[in-house]
């Protein structure tokens, strides 16, 4: 059965396809590296006046993409499920709902997050002194995103980079070309209702050769890369060539630790089904390990086996009853499967799925079986590597210390949850889980949140996006100090140190007070302008 491939033998345009059935949905142009300086150039120019727009006007083209998102939820998400392979509920979830939230943050504590901020002054060397951090917009940044969430991924870095007073660059993935263009005419179409240049926001799609071109360019002030740690070593390298700051955001392992005393099985399941099969498990904070303790494990096989055997793989072109969708490609099921028949010899049980699912109506679909994996042990490469794909791992701690150590025990570091009841138990998962973010009883609900910074440790990446501190990440971050009292008091200089110095020893003497109590004693070096 013969796939079309993504990359054009013929004409080196991208290929947009269905991931559902393998249909082709268009073709778009590949950008060259005259096509990325011009972008660079257009969203430079136009970021000249957006730097001078008001908060007000800001909010006011947040307000204006808000409202037209939430009328047009129905053509958003079936561009999205169509070139991502996902089903329409969990492009609601992961694609429009996070978006708003984060818009809704946006207008209400975006402003607050960006005024300047006073800080203390050394006393009393600097009473007479005020400072101050001011965030001021960077120019022109970058975001290279992934396909997992096309809508999501590509417009959640505008709002913030945008509302921060740059203009940005968006690189979306080959893999979800066909929609980028629709998502970013959005944004387009809002700036101009608002009377602002449409040109603020460029969308980028290359193939990886041209890529650097991008990552290197000195017209750019900061990078955000979403995606998989072999490629963010290149946008690193790319990126160190001009000195670009990055943030970097990549896979994870995330570990959902189920204490003995979780109350209620039946409901968890529900919440771990969720956090596993959530775009068929094409999630970079999805529950890739469940840790259960002994008295819970057997209890929670038996529900997770019932449930997942139901589960049924299709397409948003079948209608609304499925319950997983496509993955982006089939790139990913030899190694799947190479995986699962690992732990097995090595002592796993897989009790449903394990292999590639061949759709009747969509046999060009890229379909993986829903699965279950138990009597997972760290040491089986399964336990280790991100799968990425519908693959629900299964794992048993004798307590809660043995918990921590299989959660740790691998190189990602991103996301986290632990179920129970005891406080110290759930206290002591959150402090000593080696991780970005810790839900607790919940499954990654501190990304709905969007005042949290979200970003891992280790193999995970590094940096700050959402919240505060992910909105700052875009700004120039500028100290500022200023005399209190302009007209009264302000810096001289001694002429005991004053250039040319006339006495070294004499100098000497006055300096070498290096407390600040000893300094006390040299307030008259102020004096009236």
């Amino acid at each position: 059965m013969k796939l079309l491939m993504r990359k054009s033998s013929t004409d080196y345009m991208i290929n947009c396809y269905c991931p559902a059935n393998g249909k082709l949905l268009g073709k778009v142009k590949p950008a060259y590296p005259e096509d990325i300086d011009d972008a660079i150039a257009k969203a430079a120019a136009a970021q000249q006046q957006w730097a001078k727009t008001t908060f007000d006007e800001r909010k006011k083209v947040l307000r204006t993409l808000q409202k037209y998102v939430l009328s047009n939820q129905d053509a958003i998400t079936t561009a999205a499920c169509l070139d991502s392979g996902k089903t329409r509920i969990d492009a609601a979830l992961g694609e429009i709902l996070v978006l708003v939230e984060k818009i809704n943050w946006l207008l209400k504590h975006g402003e607050n997050a960006l005024k300047p901020q006073k800080r203390a002054v050394s006393w009393p060397l600097m009473c007479y002194k005020k400072a101050e951090v001011r965030y001021e917009p960077l120019g022109v940044v970058c975001a290279c995103v992934s396909w997992n969430y096309p809508f999501h991924n590509l417009l959640c870095p505008i709002v913030s980079s945008i509302y921060a007073g740059n203009g940005i660059i968006v690189k979306g993935s080959e893999n979800t070309a066909w929609s980028s263009e629709f998502f970013i005419s959005i944004v387009k179409g809002a700036l101009s209702a608002c009377g602002h240049n449409p040109d603020l926001v460029q969308s980028i799609t290359c193939w990886p050769e041209v890529a650097p071109h991008l990552t290197s360019h000195p017209g750019i002030s900061h990078i955000t890369f979403i995606g998989s740690r072999p490629v963010a070593h290149h946008v690193a390298a790319s990126a160190a060539k001009s000195l670009t700051p990055l943030c970097i955001e990549l896979g994870g392992k995330d570990a959902a630790i189920i204490l003995d005393d979780v109350s209620n099985v039946k409901s968890l399941s529900s919440v771990l089904m969720r956090g596993v099969f959530q775009s068929a498990s094409q999630n970079c904070v999805g529950i890739e390990r469940i840790i259960a303790l002994p008295k819970v494990y057997t209890q929670l096989v038996d529900i997770l086996q019932e449930r997942i055997k139901q589960l049924r793989p299709g397409s948003i072109l079948d209608g609304e009853d499925v319950d997983c969708g496509a993955m982006i490609s089939s790139a990913s099921f030899d190694h799947l499967e190479a995986w699962v028949e690992d732990a097995v010899k090595m002592g796993a049980r897989c009790l449903v799925g394990g292999k590639r699912h061949l759709h009747p109506k969509h046999p060009k679909g890229h379909y993986f079986s829903p699965t279950l994996l138990v009597d997972v042990t760290p040491e089986m490469l399964i336990a280790q590597n991100e799968t990425f794909g519908p693959i629900c791992v299964l794992m048993k701690a004798t307590n809660v210390e043995d918990a921590l150590r299989i959660a740790n025990g691998s190189e990602f570091g991103l996301g986290g949850s632990v179920f129970g009841r005891n406080k110290r138990d759930l206290e002591r998962v959150v402090r000593e889980m080696k991780c970005g973010m810790v839900s607790v009883n919940d499954f990654a609900v501190y990304y709905l949140n969007q005042s949290l910074p979200f970003g891992g440790v280790k193999g995970s990446g590094y940096g700050r996006f959402a919240g505060e501190e992910g909105l700052r990440a875009v700004c120039n971050i500028k100290a500022v100090c200023v005399d209190m009292f302009p007209r009264l008091v302000g810096t001289a200089i001694p002429p005991v140190v004053d250039y040319p110095i006339r006495d070294g020893n004499r100098g000497w003497r006055f300096t070498k007070g290096s407390s600040p109590k000893r300094y006390a004693g040299y307030i008259p070096v102020w004096t009236h302008c």
